[in-house]
Formats: structure tokens, sequence, C-alpha cells
């Protein structure tokens, strides 16, 4: 059963899907069930993978890594995700040569950050909170 927001990759063709709307059926590509994808669950450099978040008014950077990630053709990050408040996505796709990082302009309380490296899978970085507005 898939879960709203949930990442599955197919292990023959590479197609990644993220879940918009969970059902009760099992995801299934080239005729075999999708690998349901868990951030940091792939054995790789943490200071090169976990994505930090850094907030300035509104925007939030998000840099890959408290090292910066590598952008070269056989190794890099291929998106950035922001959660926020735990009903919207931000995307930013990157390609090799551009710096592993994002900015998004965005009101919000609680954000998360992932992102996805070509070799080494699904990462996320710690939660922000921000102090509720009374």
């Amino acid at each position: 059963m898939a879960e709203r927001l949930e990442l599955y990759k197919c292990q023959v063709c590479g197609n990644i899907v993220l879940v918009m709307h969970g059902g009760k059926g099992q995801l299934v590509c080239c005729n075999k069930p999708m690998e349901l994808q868990k951030p940091g669950t792939v054995d790789a450099a943490l200071e090169k993978h976990v994505p930090v978040i850094e907030k300035h008014g509104d925007v939030y950077k998000v840099k890959v890594g408290s090292v910066p990630h590598p952008m070269t053709e056989e190794h890099y990050i291929e998106w950035i995700e922001l959660h926020a408040d735990g009903d919207r996505v931000y995307i930013k796709f990157l390609k090799p040569g551009d710096a592993p990082e994002a900015e998004f302009t965005v009101k919000a309380n609680r954000v998360l950050a992932k992102e996805w490296c070509n070799l080494h899978a699904y990462w996320e970085g710690a939660q922000v909170c921000e102090p509720s507005e009374k």
C-alpha cells in the first residue's frame, strides 16, 4: 500500500515515482513491484549527502551536505525537495555542473529537506520548526 509522498523506484528500468495519492494497490513497473525508497539507508558519506537548511526570512536555502556534494556526470544530485508544513512539496531539479543547492521562498512553520543522489539514493535533513505565532 503506497502512502502520499512516498518515493518508489523500479529496480529494472530506474523509473522513480512520487506518490501523490496513496492507494491499496502495489506499485508495479517492468512487471515487478517497485521498491520504496527510505532516506539515508545507503552506506555513503553523511557529510556529502544530508541536506542542510538555512533560513533567511521566508527564503529557505538547502545545501546538499556540510561538505558540498560532487556534481559530475558520474555522481550528482538529481533534485532537492523542500517539504513545508506536511502538505506542500517544492522541487528543484539539478544537473551535473550545477551547485548542489536550491532556494525556496516559502511561508511555513515546519520544513524538511530531502534530496536524490544518482549513486546513493534518497537522503533527508533535519526538520526546521518555527515557533508558532500568537
